[in-house]
């Protein structure tokens, strides 16, 4: 297959959802060497769960068959431009490559705005409008840190 094909099946999750109205419209699906290891289109509506955004689905499910959260030798290929929670999970899966159809201005077009969020994240976590960001208790948390850096058989991405 070649990338237009692996465009066309992402596309096509993307339709789809206009019928079972699990979601917004967005597919996506993750190719290892040719073969397709995760597919998945938004399904937010459908489990009552914000983060079962398409990328993120399809991230699952590849994972799921690889057993593995490494997935360096796999291209994502998705029907729009990742939102910031998709295009971050796509980095901490060791993801190189993402090809998307639609621009972030196509899904504002249809209602969907993430630019709050790259404004939000741009500004230094400032804008308590849109969130309220509070260090707290640290003297709580870092104990589990701190143990963590000394463990011997510790796992970091």
């Amino acid at each position: 297959m070649n990338q237009e094909n692996f465009m066309k099946i992402a596309a096509l999750e993307s339709e789809n959802n206009l019928a079972t109205n699990d979601g917004g419209p967005f597919g996506a699906i993750i190719v290892r060497s040719g073969k397709i290891v995760g597919i998945g289109h938004n399904e937010v509506l459908k489990n009552n769960d914000p983060t079962c955004h398409a990328e993120i689905q399809a991230i699952r499910m590849a994972c799921k068959n690889m057993k593995s959260y490494h997935l360096t030798d796999c291209i994502l290929y998705t029907s729009c431009y990742p939102c910031p929670m998709c295009l971050s999970a796509t980095i901490w899966a060791n993801i190189k490559a993402i090809y998307y159809g639609n621009s972030s201005k196509d899904a504002d077009s249809i209602g969907f705005r993430d630019d709050f969020i790259y404004n939000f994240i741009e500004g230094k976590c400032t804008n308590e409008d849109v969130l309220k960001l509070t260090q707290y208790c640290r003297h709580l948390t870092i104990k589990a840190f701190d143990q963590f850096r000394v463990k011997s058989d510790s796992t970091i991405y």
